[in-house]
This record gives structure tokens, sequence and C-alpha cells, in this order.
């Protein structure tokens, strides 16, 4: 118990009640490190909470809106619309801040991946071959440039338009056939 007694006097400062100035230093050091080391994923988080919130405020700002009555001649009450104002603008005020917090946010992630290669999201996609195995182009070894990828895309997009072409003529022939039977079957009957 003693010990305890004697690690407290040595941390605090017995004038003021806050540690020596070497430890608030320390301190401030440590927030600061922490501060600069934030993960770029909670930043991503943070960014996502921060989306959400103002989904919500823009959506009570319209739930008050929508309450709100225009002064049309209809009677009034004016501690009611002032109420409702003040709340409009106590919601936009907020907004106003959350849209500053994203911006930050999405400054900070910026510049942490600022020295990360980009990737273009269609190498992220990991491709089937016609056997039904499925292959990364990265593990492979095989990195195609997207330009390829792209020009390949278009192809297989223009196969598939001249593909849909022939069904429908085939099923314009059919629906024809089938009319033409049907009027044959009407007049016989």
């Amino acid at each position: 118990m003693q010990s305890t007694q004697t690690n407290y006097r040595h941390t605090v400062s017995p004038f003021s009640g806050q540690p020596p100035p070497q430890q608030q230093q320390q301190q401030q050091q440590q927030q600061a490190q922490a501060a600069r080391d934030v993960n770029t994923a909670s930043l991503c988080r943070i960014g996502q909470e921060t989306v959400q919130d103002i989904v919500l405020r823009t959506m009570e700002i319209f739930q008050l809106l929508r309450n709100m009555q225009l002064p049309n001649g209809v009677t009034y009450h004016p501690n009611t619309h002032q109420d409702r104002l003040g709340k409009l603008q106590e919601h936009l005020r907020t907004l106003s801040v959350l849209f500053r917090k994203l911006r930050l946010v999405y400054d900070k992630c910026s510049e942490n991946c600022a020295g990360l290669d980009p990737i273009l999201p269609e190498q992220l996609i990991p491709f089937m071959d016609d056997d039904g195995t499925k292959h990364d182009d990265h593990s492979a070894g095989q990195n195609r440039p997207a330009a390829e990828d792209r020009r390949e895309i278009q192809e297989v997009n223009k196969k598939l338009k001249q593909k849909n072409q022939q069904l429908k003529q085939i099923m314009d022939q059919l629906r024809n056939l089938i009319w033409e039977i049907n009027s044959m079957l009407a007049v016989r009957s």
C-alpha cells in the first residue's frame, strides 16, 4: 500500500494535481503519433458512418419540411413555426459540419493512399475459364493491360448482340408461322 502512495507522489505534482511537464509532453507526443497513425480502414469506417449520419439528417430535414405548413392564409401558430424553423436551421448546421468532416476524412484517406500503386477495378475481378475453373490474373502472372480486356469484352458483346439478333429473327419467323397455322385452322373450321 505504501508503494502505491510512493508512485502516486512521483506521478502527480503536489500543487497542481496534474502530471509533471515531462509526462505531459510524452502524453502529447503519444497522442499526436496516434492521430498520425490512424488506420485508413478506420478512416473509411468513420467516413461510412458520416455518410450514414448525413443521410439520416437529410431525411430528418425532409420530414421537417413535409410537416411545415406554408403561410398561405391558413392560421398557424408562430411559436410552432419558429420552433420548426429553429430545428431546421440546427439540422442544416449539423449537416454542414458533417460534410466538412467527410471532406477531412476523404482528404486524409487520399493522403494515406497517395503512395500506393493504383489498381484498376477490372484487375480485381477473377475470370472464369471455359472449363469452369477460376484463375486470377495476378496469381497466374498474366497482367493483361486494361485496354486488351476492354477490347475483348467489346468483342464478346458484339458477338452477343449478333446472336440476340439471330434469335429475334428466329422468334419472329416462328411467330409468323404459328400465326399462319392458326389462320389456316380458323379458315377450315
